[in-house]
């Protein structure tokens, strides 16, 4: 199926955050558990580890804002070459919402971020 997503229906929100009914399914999007998150509060409904950035990159990028743009090319990349995981989330998002859940403190430069426009692209 090709139909398009909605933005509103792929939401980001930090681990750290409570989970709320309007979250929808929960996708822990990180390779690493959120550190001092309990598994039963965060109501993670999926752990996507296996399209999380690889370690390399991950550690490379750092969060260093100046490296975000380098960053997000190679991450898409990397999340290109898993399709099937892609589709399965594309879709969750298309039967409802999802909200991916994340770690990171920058809520703009993040993998939660990228993940989300490569599920939007059609």
């Amino acid at each position: 199926m090709n139909k398009k997503i909605s933005a509103v229906r792929i939401r980001l929100k930090r681990a750290y955050e409570r989970p709320s009914a309007e979250d929808g399914a929960r996708v822990l999007i990180d390779r690493l558990w959120p550190r001092g998150v309990k598994k039963k509060a965060a109501k993670i409904d999926q752990w996507a580890k296996d399209i999380a950035p690889s370690t390399e990159l991950r550690k490379w990028f750092g969060h260093e804002p100046a490296r975000w743009e380098e960053f997000r090319r190679r991450y898409t990349a990397e999340l290109h070459q898993h399709g099937e995981q892609l589709d399965n989330l594309r879709e969750l998002a298309r039967s409802g919402a999802i909200t991916l859940v994340y770690a990171a403190h920058d809520e703009s430069r993040n993998d939660a971020v990228v993940l989300r426009d490569v599920l939007l692209e059609l």
